[in-house]
């Protein structure tokens, strides 16, 4: 019989609501992550059955403001409040703070739409209310959270100094992806252990609790890759066939779309790429291209610039990958077979996405790795502790390092490469001796550090580890990489 789903993680982030609540005052907590991470589940978790807490909880739509309001009348009755509803921005402040003062918890989901023109006179009525409930915090047992996905609209609302709500949050919880150790949890109940399962799962999903319960209730959790797909993106019902469009690229409008869908397709691509490349596709974008850049990478937060460990913040090699698995992932493999589903045979289409995506896991595992190492490290656990953000290396000279790993405390250094084929890790370890060597002429004051060389795939047989050893490698599968981390 198959095991429910359960609720996955979240320690660290489950004890701290748990002592917010625990201090029986008035509190003001703000939950940010992205979509889809599981901020609602966290509420739900921990205040929605059991504890004995009048909850309301109220999902902001995207809306004017008697959309808002009939919403928000729409969940006080599903939650048993019949009595002084709302009619307006004004009134629904009030009441929320009344219920608030009676003992309840309130939760306002998407909370980043108040940042919208339209709505966002409630955030000045809602100050008015929260330093009232401020000025009488211990009289107080309730509390309110609000919770967002956008970060800068968030920032907006509840950060900047001239917002009306600026300096009133007692509380803040940023929710990052599972960590791999719950997902190692989870695939043991669900579906299997296999290495390349983990890979092509991290690769595509990373850390989002919501897209793995979504082929949960698929029940293609621990099916074939092909079969997966076709179930979770290439049907008419398909529950993430509209979901990159719908939660990622909409406020987009089209604008970036040139360059996100290079950036996913070449992560480490560099400025002149992506310039080049706007010079080959959309000349006349050319002068606007570094605005774009900035803003993919500010103010929607889609793209990050990184530099080469122990490079300085503003040197001249940084290089551009998406942050979100997903979202990289969709637009280099998925986002043409899926939308054309209508004109080609499907299992064609399929086929065509999942040698895409296997291209795509190289790069996934050098993630995979590095965070493998910090989480490892972070929890005590494994043979290397780290002391700095793991990362590549790379120069103009053609050098390229997957995996530099560092602990300053023990003066040692590991450099690793990450290859999806072991026969190519393999073969290629003689040449990548030479980017070891021009790593340690360039990085000289790093003379008196012992050097460890790693060399990193999802899975390696007996023969191939010891080609790997003689050739002065320490063969990495991760399976070892992971075991540490299994219950």
């Amino acid at each position: 019989m198959a095991k429910d789903w359960g609720f996955y993680g979240r320690k660290s982030e489950l004890e701290a609501m748990g002592k917010i609540l625990e201090r029986g005052r008035w509190f003001f907590l703000k939950i940010t992550g992205r979509r889809r991470i599981g901020k609602s589940s966290l509420v739900r978790q921990v205040i929605g059955s059991g504890r004995g807490r009048k909850v309301l909880y109220i999902q902001i739509p995207d809306s004017d403001p008697s959309g808002v309001v009939s919403a928000a009348r729409d969940f006080m009755k599903t939650f048993g409040i019949d009595s002084g509803l709302p009619g307006d921005l004004r009134s629904l402040a009030a009441r929320l703070a009344s219920l608030v003062e009676e003992g309840w918890v309130v939760a306002l989901d998407e909370f980043q739409y108040f940042h919208r023109k339209a709505l966002f006179e409630f955030t000045s009525q809602l100050q008015v209310e929260v330093d009232r409930l401020s000025e009488k915090a211990e009289r107080v047992r309730g509390g309110m959270i609000v919770l967002g996905s956008v970060h800068t609209e968030m920032v907006a609302l509840l950060e900047e100094r001239t917002a009306p709500l600026f300096n009133r949050i007692t509380d803040e919880i940023e929710l990052g992806h599972l960590d791999v150790a719950s997902l190692l949890e989870m695939l043991q109940v669900h579906a299997d252990l296999a290495p390349r399962r983990l890979l092509f799962l991290w690769n595509l999903f990373e850390g989002v609790p919501k897209f793995y319960r979504d082929c949960f209730e698929r029940g293609v959790l621990g099916a074939e890759r092909e079969v997966l797909l076709e179930q979770m993106f290439f049907g008419s019902s398909s529950p993430l066939r509209g979901e990159a469009d719908n939660w990622f690229l909409r406020e987009l409008q089209g604008r970036y779309d040139f360059a996100l869908k290079y950036i996913a397709a070449h992560p480490g691509c560099s400025n002149a790429d992506v310039v080049a490349h706007t010079v080959a596709v959309e000349p006349e974008k050319k002068r606007l291209i570094v605005g774009y850049l900035r803003a993919l990478e500010e103010r929607f937060e889609m793209i990050e610039r990184l530099q080469p460990i122990f490079a300085p913040p503003k040197s001249r090699n940084g290089r551009f990958y998406i942050r979100d698995n997903f979202l990289r992932t969709w637009l280099a493999a998925l986002s043409v077979p899926a939308a054309s589903i209508n004109f080609r045979p499907v299992a064609e289409l399929v086929r065509q996405a999942n040698e895409r995506l296997a291209e795509s896991e190289g790069y996934g595992l050098e993630r995979l790795a590095a965070v493998l190492y910090e989480e490892r490290s972070r929890k005590g656990v494994g043979d290397f502790g780290v002391t700095k953000m793991v990362r590549g290396w790379w120069d103009r000279a053609g050098t390229e390092i997957d995996l530099v790993a560092v602990n300053e405390q023990e003066r040692v250094i590991r450099l690793g490469s990450c290859k999806r084929t072991p026969e190519r890790l393999v073969a290629s370890l003689k040449a990548f001796d030479g980017h070891v060597a021009r790593f340690r002429e360039t990085r000289r004051e790093l003379g008196d550090f012992k050097l460890e060389k790693v060399a990193i795939a999802p899975e390696l047989t007996p023969e191939q580890r010891r080609k790997i050893e003689e050739q002065g490698y320490l063969p990495q599968s991760l399976s070892e990489l992971t075991a540490p981390l299994k219950n």
